[in-house]
C-alpha cells in the first residue's frame, strides 16, 4: 500500500471510531487488544539509546529472515531486558554487527553494520570497506544513526563492488510489514514471474509499478524487474490480488 493509501485508510478508521482503543476488544478475555499492544511497547527502564538499538537490530534481523537469509531463532526471540544485559557488558557498536548467508545459497553472504551517531562522511565509508573487504560479502546493510553526507552517499557505489543498502535507524524502529494496514507482499521467483506474464500475455512494463525506493521494496531488497504479489484482505480494501513490478 502506498503512503497516500495508508494515510487515507488511517483517516477512514479515525472517522469510523475504529481508532478508539476501547473498540478493539478481544472476544476471549475482554482485554483491549490495542491497549495490550501499546503496553508491550512501553519502555519500563534503561536508556533510550539501548531501546532504539534493540528495536532496529531486531527489525534488521527480521528483514534478513524475510529475504531468505538464515537467522537463529534465539536472536529473533531476544527480549529488551536480555539485550540490555548483553549490551551493558560491553556497549560497542561493533557487537551489533551480524553476518549470515542465504539459506538457499550459502555463498551469498550479507552483513549488517551499525554506524556511529555522528554524520557519515567518506572517511567512515572507506573505513567500513576496509573492515569487510576480505569477508567475501554479496551485500552490506548499513544502519545510520545520523545523516549521510552527499559525497559519502555517492562514494558508496564507487568504493563497494557489491550492493549496499542504507537505512536510517528511525526506519527500523518498527517492522512496516507487520502494520495492520499493510497488505501482504510476496516476492515471485523468476519462474513464477515468467508463468504470470505468460498467463496474462503481458510484459513487465504493462504491470502496475512499484518504485525501487518504496519502503516495501527496500525492506525486501528488491531490484528492478522483480515482481511482487500484493494481497489485499480487509474491510477497507476488500479482497483482491494485484501484481507490481519494481522499476
Amino acid at each position: 500500500m502506498d503512503s497516500a493509501d495508508s494515510t487515507a485508510a488511517t483517516a477512514a478508521l479515525a472517522r469510523n471510531g475504529a481508532a478508539d482503543p476501547a473498540a478493539a476488544i478481544d472476544d476471549d478475555d475482554g482485554v483491549p487488544e490495542v491497549a495490550a499492544c501499546i503496553s508491550s511497547m512501553i519502555d519500563r527502564g534503561g536508556s533510550v539509546e539501548s531501546h532504539r538499538l534493540f528495536l532496529a537490530r531486531r527489525t534488521a534481523l527480521e528483514m534478513l529472515r524475510d529475504r531468505g537469509y538464515s537467522v537463529p531463532e534465539d536472536e529473533l526471540a531476544r527480549t529488551l531486558p536480555e539485550f540490555r544485559a548483553w549490551w551493558a557488558d560491553k556497549p560497542e557498536l561493533e557487537r551489533l554487527a551480524f553476518t549470515t548467508t542465504l539459506a538457499s545459497d550459502p555463498s551469498n553472504k550479507v552483513k549488517v553494520v551499525f554506524c556511529p551517531p555522528q554524520p557519515v562522511k567518506i572517511a567512515l565509508i572507506r573505513e567500513i570497506y576496509s573492515g569487510v573487504k576480505e569477508e567475501n560479502l554479496s551485500r552490506l546493510i548499513l544502519i545510520l544513526q545520523s545523516r549521510i553526507m552527499s559525497r559519502a552517499k555517492e562514494s558508496i557505489k564507487d568504493i563497494f563492488p557489491f550492493k549496499v543498502d542504507t537505512f536510517q535507524i528511525t526506519e527500523l524502529l518498527v517492522n512496516i510489514t507487520k502494520h495492520v494496514l499493510k497488505p501482504k507482499h510476496e516476492v515471485l521467483t523468476p519462474e513464477e514471474k515468467a508463468k504470470l506474464l505468460k498467463e496474462y500475455n503481458v510484459v513487465d512494463s504493462q504491470l502496475p509499478r512499484m518504485l525501487e525506493t518504496d519502503a516495501i521494496a527496500r525492506y525486501h531488497g528488491l531490484g528492478k524487474g522483480t515482481v511482487v504479489k500484493v494481497t489485499y484482505d480487509s474491510e477497507l480494501t476488500g479482497n483482491h490480488v494485484t501484481y507490481r513490478c519494481i522499476f
